[in-house]
């Protein structure tokens, strides 16, 4: 019985056909999916999170915590890059984890998936809505929470029927065709990057290198408890630091390209250099804004919501402060796009695949969209956008999007170095079956000691166990960063002791992992120095997974509840990948029984 429960829960999706059904339009070029990556991830918060990171967390080192947010998003981007060389197909890292680590691990990163894209639709939607009702006073607000307050203290302070209202908008214009709704997404990233331009052009000729430099004498007294100590870094390292962990969400939405694999000209060449080209241009971006804000005013004197208008107003320049305020609308407008993009791609493979309902999978013959799988995933988000405010929307959002990136990091790990399925692969390797298991050839194995050139079923095994044993340690070693004060006066040097050891385990993990041989498979674009980037990308997400607070885990595990339950009762008996199983395992059966009849009849 358990034996057949993982065999059903670790099954792999074979693709016969690894161009697609051919039933989305191949129609987004290089340049409609850059547009898509950077329209997705650089919206509002080029605006807001540089100011809020800068005041509160990192001063002018902000652009160091930007640089090394980009660097971890680049780490899972590359992730990303080699899955959509291997894989062309619509699903993102739903699809990636399907064809590598089995069916259930599959379900979990798509429903988590869907999550991400509805919580970053739904708050992106309230944030445009915020953002307008700021500009005319708060009326709406003011109006809606006297007519229909809802008075639930985990739920909105009021109906936004104007976020639901845009999100309905956006039903319709990703119903009529991918290469409309991209069109308009090109538009608006364009008029997103011109005002970009013009803020840093503008902020350049006010910049002033010495608010780098503020001693602790040139801060007004007032706030000299809440600067920290002046300088380039007021709040230290560690402030660096925190700060990276807030701009990495900056970065997040890349990973909207990678679900086009199914609508994309030359997937396997154009959405690698997508997700390359759109990380580039949001850090460019991300970089400068945070370099000029720093230097046009003082850190410790931005204003976290809204640091631009701000800036603008103290210089004394109110026309550029309105171009910012257009540039938002049509930033948020951008990003509300690409957030909603991904989500009917993905249920539409989950759907196609039968692990949720298989009517979100329908695809309208005359617009070549998923348009039911559309209309639901809208719905769903509309309804969002009036149950939960934007600071709830925005706690929810993260832990989806981490999974997802940590998974896709272990999939390219276990892709490198296991043996190659092809049948017309005639290198002679060595099976499980006979296989001496000794200690000294277990150990010859695990470090590679005989040179083997060619992946193995025997490497394969060595090179998942030490993957599984290295993301175990690094949960691990996190969780006694996070919750032991180290200090050698009160008797911690165990856990000293204890935390070098597991170092140590995880640096023989790694060599252990490198030293295995590597698939030799020609791909467009392949993740270098492998396995260091997959595995800081693997240690990274799940450092600031485990910075979320208690209330995400929560709502997180009801989230994962409902959709056990969907797998449980729906996806496991409607399963494609399972019925195509079941059916071969059937004709083998009965070939064997017809083989038996005619042995017995001679």
């Amino acid at each position: 019985m358990a034996s057949r429960l993982w065999k059903t829960l670790s099954r792999r999706r074979v693709d016969e056909d690894q161009e697609g059904k051919g039933e989305l339009a191949r129609v987004l070029d290089i340049f409609d999916l850059t547009a898509l990556g950077v329209g997705s991830t650089l919206g509002l918060g080029v605006y807001v999170l540089a100011g809020s990171v800068a005041k509160d967390t990192a001063g002018p080192a902000v652009c160091i915590s930007f640089l090394i947010a980009a660097i971890a998003s680049a780490f899972a981007g590359m992730c990303y890059a080699e899955f959509a060389s291997r894989v062309p197909k619509a699903g993102s890292a739903y699809v990636y984890s399907y064809v590598t680590v089995g069916e259930f691990i599959a379900f979990i990163i798509g429903w988590n998936l869907i999550l991400e894209y509805v919580i970053g639709t739904a708050s992106v939607a309230r944030g445009l809505s915020n953002y307008i009702d700021a500009l005319v006073g708060n009326v709406m607000g003011k109006t809606l929470q006297s007519i229909m307050p809802i008075n639930i203290f985990f739920l909105s302070e009021y109906p936004d029927f104007l976020a639901f209202g845009m999100v309905m908008l956006l039903i319709i214009l990703l119903s009529v065709g991918v290469k409309e709704s991209s069109f308009l997404n090109n538009i608006f990233t364009v008029i997103n990057l011109i005002t970009i331009m013009i803020v840093i052009v503008a902020g350049s000729i006010k910049a002033d290198p010495k608010n780098w430099s503020l001693s602790l004498d040139d801060i007004p007294k007032n706030v000299t408890n809440t600067a920290g100590s002046g300088g380039f870094m007021p709040f230290g390292l560690n402030g660096v630091m925190v700060g990276a962990a807030k701009c990495f969400y900056g970065f997040v939405g890349f990973d909207a390209v990678a679900t086009t694999g199914e609508e994309a000209k030359k997937p396997q060449r154009n959405i690698p250099l997508a997700i390359v080209f759109s990380l580039i241009i949001i850090f460019a971006a991300y970089f400068s804004i945070s370099t000029v804000l720093t230097m046009m005013w003082p850190y410790y004197d931005q204003n976290a919501d809204a640091p631009f208008p701000y800036v603008f107003e103290q210089i004394g320049w109110p026309i550029v402060k309105w171009i910012v305020n257009i540039g938002a609308v049509f930033a948020l407008c951008t990003s509300l796009l690409g957030a909603m993009f991904p989500l009917p791609r993905v249920l539409y493979a989950m759907a196609s695949d039968g692990i949720i309902f298989m009517s979100l999978s329908k695809v309208h013959p005359k617009t070549m969209t998923p348009i039911f799988g559309t209309i639901v995933a809208g719905l769903f988000t509309g309804m969002m956008t009036l149950m939960f405010n934007l600071q709830q929307l925005i706690d929810m959002m993260s832990i989806g999007t981490l999974l997802a990136y940590t998974v896709v990091a272990i999939s390219v790990l276990i892709l490198r170095y296991q043996k190659n399925d092809d049948p017309s692969d005639s290198i002679p390797t060595v099976t499980m079956g006979n296989y001496e298991f000794t200690v000294i050839n277990i150990l010859k194995q695990t470090f590679n000691l005989n040179n083997q050139k060619y992946p193995s079923d025997i490497s394969g095994t060595v090179a998942k166990c030490a993957i599984a044993i290295f993301s175990l340690i690094v949960f691990i070693l996190i969780l006694i960063i996070n919750n032991v004060d180290f200090d050698m006066t009160d008797g911690s040097v165990i856990i000293f002791v204890i935390v070098a050891i597991l170092i140590f385990i995880l640096i023989l993990n790694v060599a252990a992992i490198g030293r295995q041989p590597i698939q030799q498979v020609e791909l467009s674009f392949k993740v270098p120095l492998v396995p260091l980037i997959p595995c800081c990308s693997i240690f990274i997400n799940l450092y600031l997974m485990l910075q979320l607070d208690v209330f995400t885990w929560t709502r997180f595990i009801v989230w994962m509840i409902i959709g056990f339950c969907i797998y449980i009762s729906y996806g496991i008996s409607h399963s494609v990948q399972g019925i195509k199983n079941k059916n071969e395992a059937n004709k083998m059966k009965q070939k064997y029984v017809d083989h038996d009849r005619i042995v017995t009849k001679f």
